[in-house]
């Protein structure tokens, strides 16, 4: 196929095909939510977010306060942990009960057992899949760019690890519903990345350009534009992707509505805007707060430091042989004639520092910093501090229902889809399987089960005894429901009736050995064989036999 040069098409076609008069068009939209993000990085992490016209020389702003910084990192690792759990699936493939019912037969309960079975493998290969691949990775800086920007890009490509866009490299148009409708991504590659038929443009184009520089070929760059539309007749995404406003043949595909690699997230959405809002956005006044309350208490302690001895110049004491004088040194002079300059502020030092200890707290259980679950006091119980943490984390529970439908769910789909195209992993029937995000809201609602659980158990234990509870408390139920509510499988750990049925009688002939011995386990064995109706009638006579048969 031949290249598509934009200076032969129409006027309407080129506006249609031109990526770069799309992307200036939606910067103008992205401006105001950009600025705001650029500002939150300002105040917690200069470089998550970095300001217009950035690059290696850039100076960024150095914050007067590190609470901001450690509060990103920290509810980023939160987050991380609570949607991508190391070493245990946040997601599980779920079986349609009626689907599985007609398929059944006349046993659905074994046709059950073994797809979950074969479920199961599955998905320890998806998630073995993620242990391996660098997704944690790119999901940490994506969640990162999530509470400070509150817009981030993920790209999940056929071949190769996650990848992740800034929200200042590209720009997104939703519906009033916030649903995806287009997304333009700018970044810059080196030329000789570039295919050989649209290097031979680009070379052609510095040929021509007066202004071209020989010496700073090794550092030049080229803007690669790549558009991403939804094509509401069709039901599937329109990819392809530009160079000086050349279309790239090969770059052209298209993807199921279901399948669209890209995924742009948001951490908090509002209705009819295009962009998310950052978590830091909803703590900014209380930011600025604090690096003004920083800023101050550091100059003024700066300034108070500096030692600064005032001299009379009418007295006897000369400035001089202060300056000179060695320590320990024995001058004349008089002491009413020396003071020591000082700002007298300490009053005014002392309500900056209680204002800013106050935004210090609340900004820390905004974040949820560790040191802000602990109460001040000489002794803190274990279980206050677990009270409290999973409070603080209830609160941003919203964030995790967000995260779990645009990012976890999605992700699984590509995972499932790409691991399936490699043949790593059979392809799975949509109308009866479907993959169920088992953390984040989910996670807390199975905690919360699980206190109950146990509080049941141990309420019924101290109000009825230990004899109610093995009487009426069904152990092996109790024990699979707290594996589901941990997230544990129980296969091969947990023992079933038949086994426990199974050595209950082997304890059974172990003490009828022990107290009847050998020749007793002998005679009742050949009694129990005497009585069998088949042994009966091989010890017939063989004429009552005939005649019987």
């Amino acid at each position: 196929m031949a290249l598509i040069p934009m200076d032969e098409k129409s006027s309407e076609e080129r506006d249609e095909m031109s990526a770069k008069a799309l992307y200036s068009s939606l910067d103008s939209i992205r401006y105001q939510f950009l600025e705001r993000a650029r500002k939150s990085s300002e105040l917690t992490i200069p470089t998550l977010v970095p300001p217009a016209g950035h690059g290696a020389q850039t100076k960024y702003y150095t914050p007067f306060q590190g609470v901001g910084a450690r509060g990103v990192n920290n509810l980023a690792s939160k987050l991380l942990l609570t949607l991508f759990p190391p070493n245990s699936p946040f997601f599980r493939f779920v079986i349609d009960p009626f689907v599985l019912k007609k398929l059944g037969g006349p046993n659905p309960e074994q046709l059950k057992s073994e797809m979950e079975k074969a479920l199961a493998e599955m998905e320890r290969a998806v998630q073995r899949e993620v242990e391996t691949s660098s997704i944690r990775v790119t999901a940490y800086e994506a969640l990162r760019q999530l509470i400070v920007a509150g817009n981030v890009l993920i790209y999940m490509p056929k071949v190769g690890n996650l990848r992740m866009f800034r929200m200042d490299t590209y720009c997104v148009k939703r519906d009033p519903s916030g649903n995806v409708l287009q997304i333009v991504i700018c970044e810059k590659i080196a030329p000789s990345a570039l295919p050989p038929e649209v290097k031979a443009v680009y070379n052609s184009d510095e040929n021509n350009d007066s202004n071209y520089d020989a010496t700073s070929e090794q550092n030049a760059t080229v803007e690669l534009y790549t558009i991403i539309s939804r094509e509401d007749d069709m039901e599937r995404w329109h990819i392809q992707q530009q160079v000086i406003d050349t279309l790239i043949p090969e770059s052209e595909g298209f993807f199921p509505l279901d399948k669209c690699p890209y995924l742009a997230l948001r951490f908090n959405r509002v209705d009819g805007e295009d962009y998310g809002r950052g978590y830091v956005e909803e703590y900014i006044g209380d930011l600025i707060s604090l690096e003004a309350l920083s800023q101050a208490i550091v100059e003024g302690s700066a300034a108070a430091a500096r030692i600064l001895f005032l001299v009379n110049p009418n007295g006897t004491t000369r400035a001089k042989v202060i300056a000179e004088s060695p320590n320990g040194a024995i001058v004349s002079g008089n002491a009413a004639d020396v003071s020591v300059l000082q700002l007298q502020k300490s009053a005014d030092f002392s309500i900056a520092k209680a204002t800013m200890m106050t935004i210090e707290e609340r900004l820390a259980f905004a974040f949820l910093l560790n040191s802000s679950i602990q109460r001040q006091a000489e002794r803190v119980t274990a279980a206050e501090i677990r009270f409290m943490a999973q409070e603080l984390e209830s609160s941003i529970g919203g964030t995790y229902s967000i995260l779990s439908q645009e990012f976890q769910l999605p992700l699984v789909e590509l995972l499932v889809d790409r691991m399936g195209a490699t043949r790593r992993l059979p392809k799975l029937p949509k109308k009866i399987v479907k993959p169920v995000i088992v953390t984040g809201i989910e996670a807390l609602g199975r905690g919360n089960d699980l206190n109950k659980l146990d509080l049941f158990v141990a309420g019924v234990g101290q109000s009825l005894g230990p004899q109610a509870v093995a009487q009426f408390i069904n152990i092996g139920e109790y024990l699979n429901r707290r594996a589901t509510a941990i997230g544990i499988d129980v296969e091969g750990l947990v023992k079933t009736q038949e086994q426990i049925a199974a050595e209950t009688q082997q304890a059974q002939m172990m003490k009828m050995t022990s107290d009847l011995g050998p020749q007793g386990i002998k005679s009742v064995t050949d009694l129990a064989m005497a009585a069998h109706p088949s042994n009966q009638q091989q010890q017939q006579p063989p004429q009552q036999q005939q005649q019987q048969q």
